[in-house]
C-alpha cells in the first residue's frame, strides 16, 4: 500500500534551517508529482511547494519563495524540502502529498502523517 512518511521536523530558531524528508513507498515514485503542504495552529491547510514527477519543474507559494527548495531523489524514493531563513510564521505541521499525475494538479490521493516544525527563539 502507498505510504508517505515525513521526518526532519523540530525546533529551529528564526533565521535557521531545517530539511524535511518524505519517504515514499507502494507506488512508482518517479511517475507522480509531489507536494508539500502545511497547517498552522488554528488555520487551514496551505500548499507550500510542488515538484513534477521528473523534477524538471517546481512551484512555490509566495510565502516561501526564495527561502524553501523542494527536490526529489528517485533512487531513494524520497521527497525533500530544504527550509532556510525560517520565520515564526513557518511554524506548522508539514505534510507531503502524492499528486494524481506527473505534473502538479493540486489533486492528491495520499498524504503523510505530518512532521511538526516550530520556529521560535
Amino acid at each position: 500500500q502507498v505510504q508517505l512518511v515525513e521526518s526532519g521536523g523540530g525546533l529551529a530558531q528564526p533565521g535557521g534551517s531545517l530539511r524535511l524528508s518524505c519517504a515514499a513507498s507502494g507506488f512508482t515514485f518517479s511517475s507522480y508529482a509531489m507536494s508539500w503542504a502545511r497547517q498552522a495552529p488554528g488555520k487551514g491547510l496551505e500548499w507550500v511547494s510542488g515538484i513534477y514527477s521528473d523534477g524538471s519543474g517546481t512551484h512555490y507559494a509566495d510565502s516561501v519563495k526564495g527561502r524553501f527548495t523542494i527536490s526529489r531523489d528517485t533512487a531513494k524514493n524520497t521527497l525533500y524540502l530544504q527550509m532556510n531563513s525560517l520565520k515564526p510564521e513557518d511554524t506548522a505541521l508539514y505534510y507531503c502529498a502524492k499528486d494524481k499525475a506527473t505534473l502538479i494538479t493540486y489533486e492528491y490521493d495520499y498524504w503523510g502523517q505530518g512532521t511538526q516544525v516550530t520556529v521560535s527563539s
